[in-house]
């Protein structure tokens, strides 16, 4: 199918399937709030873009996905990622058992289960092998006992894949197992965390003599700091999508459109500057989904696409601001045009911690400057 052929297929199919209530809300929607749309998805075939076709998955690549994205932003399709779509499918097809891949794929697929991630704690956030929670063996399970932080929509979700510490006696990086754990299993708590813009997306997640069965570890026992890190990789892919800062751009275009604003040379060179940066940061994400693709392993590189794009949306949500005008200061949307609406300031607010998660900034940088320029540490 030719490109203008997919544009056409994704348009008609999500004027005719995205509720309109759920267009351009002022702040991201869960998989669970949206889980209509979800199972539709599922049912076209389209839950995992990325994913090869013989596991389910369409087999976009790089570029296409980026078409397929694209599309739905005009239509103001705004969700949280689905984590096992994005991060635990690919892991689970190059990592996992044939057991595994059977049972959890098609229910990842077929939107019978919702997952969280569990990797960052209190003490470990950038510095990620410095973990304490721990995986005893016990007979035919783990006992899992530690804290989780940051852990995104974890009250909705009904599994957790998460690294635990199963062996402390070894260099910190080779102590590390991956678990898939069950939501409900006793001794889990959930506390949901407020973030600006008064939503509870993050929350902080507890387990006491939690047990897991072994045969709910990926790959073997102290191995699962090469998942990790592949997992970082791709969370790196996730968080460096362009839509972040493409779909707030988006909403710049229309609102200045409102508002005459095309005719200022000031904002039209601000504006075009940014989706010049925007338009670079659709190449490089292709360059790298590509690799994740082909089913090889991203190298330290990719800290630049991260590093990227939380700052260049963070400059996008500071022109929406600026353009939102005394509107922006207050907690409410503003109605544009064409039947949809923005709140800028939730905008802003979102983009204020994406250059802490996933990794500091500053931690990708030292990154870049130790494995890619060979700069002293």
């Amino acid at each position: 199918m030719n490109e203008r052929a997919f544009r056409k297929e994704v348009h008609e199919f999500a004027s005719a399937n995205f509720p309109e209530e759920w267009r351009f809300p002022d702040h991201r929607l869960s998989l669970k709030q949206t889980h209509e749309w979800q199972l539709k998805l599922s049912k076209k075939g389209w839950a995992a873009p990325g994913w090869p076709k013989e596991h389910g998955g369409m087999g976009l690549s790089a570029y296409e996905q980026l078409i397929f994205q694209e599309v739905l932003d005009k239509h103001g399709v705004s969700i949280g990622p689905n984590m096992g779509i994005t991060m635990l499918g690919h892991l689970l097809i190059r990592y996992g058992t044939e057991a595994q891949k059977e049972y959890y794929l098609p229910k990842i697929l077929s939107c019978d289960l919702r997952w969280c991630q569990g990797y960052s704690e209190p003490g470990a956030g950038s510095d990620l092998a410095g973990l304490r929670t721990s995986a005893v063996l016990e007979g035919d399970h783990f006992v899992v006992n530690g804290q989780k932080t940051w852990t995104s929509y974890a009250h909705e979700a009904d599994m957790i894949f998460l690294l635990v510490r199963t062996n402390k006696d070894v260099k910190k990086q080779e102590g590390i197992s991956f678990l898939l754990a069950d939501m409900k299993s006793p001794g889990i708590t959930v506390r949901k965390m407020m973030n600006l813009t008064g939503n509870s997306e993050f929350c902080e997640t507890f387990f006491d003599n939690v047990k897991v069965p072994k045969e709910n570890i990926v790959g073997e026992i102290d191995k699962g700091w090469t998942m990790a890190k592949a997992l970082l990789g791709a969370e790196r892919i996730m968080i460096g999508a362009p839509k972040l800062a493409r779909y707030p751009l988006q909403l710049i275009k229309q609102l200045a459109i409102d508002n005459g604003l095309f005719s200022d040379p000031v904002f039209k060179a601000k504006y075009a500057e940014l989706l010049l940066d925007v338009d670079d940061l659709d190449a490089a994400f292709i360059r790298f989904s590509e690799v994740l693709r082909r089913g090889d392993e991203l190298g330290p590189e990719v800290s630049m696409l991260k590093i990227w794009i939380t700052e260049a949306s963070q400059r996008v949500t500071d022109l929406l601001v600026e353009v939102g005008g005394e509107a922006s200061t207050i907690n409410e949307s503003i109605v544009l045009n064409d039947g949809g609406s923005v709140h800028p300031a939730n905008h802003s607010f979102a983009t204020r911690p994406a250059t802490i998660y996933g990794g500091t900034n500053e931690i990708q940088r030292n990154i870049l400057a130790k494995a890619i320029l060979q700069l002293p540490g």
